[in-house]
């Protein structure tokens, strides 16, 4: 079968390399340059397997105000003329529920385990430099408050198959000594030694190589974005691009957030709103400084991942529409929230700053499986967790148009969920 898939960040590269390794004929289409162009080319680098609980939570109501009105808050809205602003940003709230966490968290967990098991049992990706590396991830806190609910959640999810550990502040420095430098602030650790890291840009780049060399010879066309699907009926009949249309058997919609207007365009609602993040890429200069396990200031919501010789610095969450300015306020505060933890880790001088769109639905659960249009398959709406269920999901919608059993219920992430 001739499988196009319309997008080439980590969720379509994976997309092509899992139905590459089922036989079929693939063509990846995308408007950037080279993989991973937009929200997968610097994100935070992180492999959060045990750690997928949504944004939308009902701790949520009571950082409303400071989401509302804070001007350096990790969490920002910015109200626009965008009425799907508003529409998203109702159904996010009312997804801010202790239930609906509880169960997104659920689905989301059963999604992770899956891409952790694919990725781990890709022989055929074990030769690839991504700098994937299983350290663990440590999430530190400063709250009395809310250590006292992540322990109440580690073990929710312990019970669920996680394997998380709840450690006092001394322990999370035994376990990472370059946290020094906010020991006066530590209140304790949840440490998970399952979960990893790795460059999502440079897996892209792997995934490149390894596909244009497969047997099948998948076929990439870069520099080609997608104007409209076409619609023949209740079936999906072919992409118009800058380029030219293209036509296959099947059809998969990965292109991040610019899914969710072509969708429109056949009359798909997806419920997609961008969520700009933002990252500092730095330069390693003393390697004793610099963490060995992925860590998370809980509440800065900043994330650090080691990669080689790098240090990944993401966070932020602006809510602010499809807007690309690279913010100098929130570079800055980035910058010196990484300058507080880990002081003399990196020259200041080498940061690289970049901002990116995550796809997000209102209640954090991805888009998968198929449209109820014939042909049309989606993988859409990963949020902050592309990289970590990228596997799981690639799997699953491989699964699907092979007509192979369900790798986990599809229903919780169908459209209509």
């Amino acid at each position: 079968m001739h499988v196009l898939v319309i997008g080439a960040g980590v969720i379509g590269m994976t997309t092509a390399w899992a139905l590459a390794r089922d036989g079929h004929q693939v063509t990846v289409l995308d408007a950037g340059p080279e993989p991973a162009s937009g929200a997968s080319h610097a994100n935070g680098a992180q492999l959060s397997y045990s750690y997928v609980a949504p944004l939308a939570g009902p701790s949520i109501w009571k950082d409303l105000p400071k989401l509302l009105f804070g001007r350096d808050a990790p969490v920002r809205f910015r109200p626009g003329l965008d009425l799907r602003q508003y529409r998203w940003g109702l159904r996010f709230l009312a997804a801010c529920t202790a239930g609906k966490a509880r169960r997104t968290t659920q689905a989301l967990l059963r999604l992770a385990f899956l891409s952790r098991d694919v990725l781990a049992g890709a022989r055929d990706l074990q030769g690839l430099d991504f700098d994937h590396v299983q350290a663990g991830k440590l999430v530190v806190y400063s709250s009395a408050e809310s250590f006292a609910a992540a322990a109440a959640q580690a073990r929710f999810q312990n019970a669920l198959g996680c394997k998380q550990d709840v450690l006092d502040a001394a322990a999370c420095l035994a376990l990472e000594p370059a946290l020094r430098p906010i020991a006066g602030r530590l209140v304790g650790g949840i440490f998970t030694p399952d979960d990893a890291a790795a460059d999502p840009r440079k897996l892209c780049h792997g995934l490149l190589h390894l596909l244009e060399g497969h047997n099948n010879g998948v076929a990439f066309h870069f520099n080609t974005p997608v104007i409209r699907l076409l619609r023949e009926g209740q079936r999906l009949a072919g992409v118009e691009t800058a380029n030219g249309r293209f036509r296959a058997d099947a059809y998969v919609l990965a292109g991040g957030i610019q899914s969710a207007e072509l969708a429109r365009g056949i009359g798909l609602d997806l419920p997609l709103y961008p969520i700009k993040g933002y990252s500092l890429t730095l330069d390693i200069a003393n390697e004793n400084a610099a963490p060995r396990v992925s860590v998370t200031d809980y509440g800065n919501k900043v994330v650090y991942a080691r990669l080689g010789q790098k240090l990944r610095v993401a966070g932020m969450a602006d809510i602010v529409g499809a807007d690309m300015a690279l913010e100098p306020d929130r570079v800055t505060q980035l910058s010196r929230q990484a300058a507080a933890t880990f002081p003399v880790a990196a020259p200041e001088a080498a940061q690289q700053p970049w901002c990116g769109l995550r796809p997000a639905t209102p209640g954090g659960r991805p888009i998968l499986g198929h449209s109820g249009i014939d042909g049309l398959w989606l993988n859409v709406g990963h949020g902050a967790l592309g990289l970590t269920l990228a596997f799981g999901s690639a799997a699953s919608i491989a699964a699907g148009i092979a007509g192979r059993p369900e790798l986990l219920d599809m229903a919780d992430f169908a459209l209509h969920a």
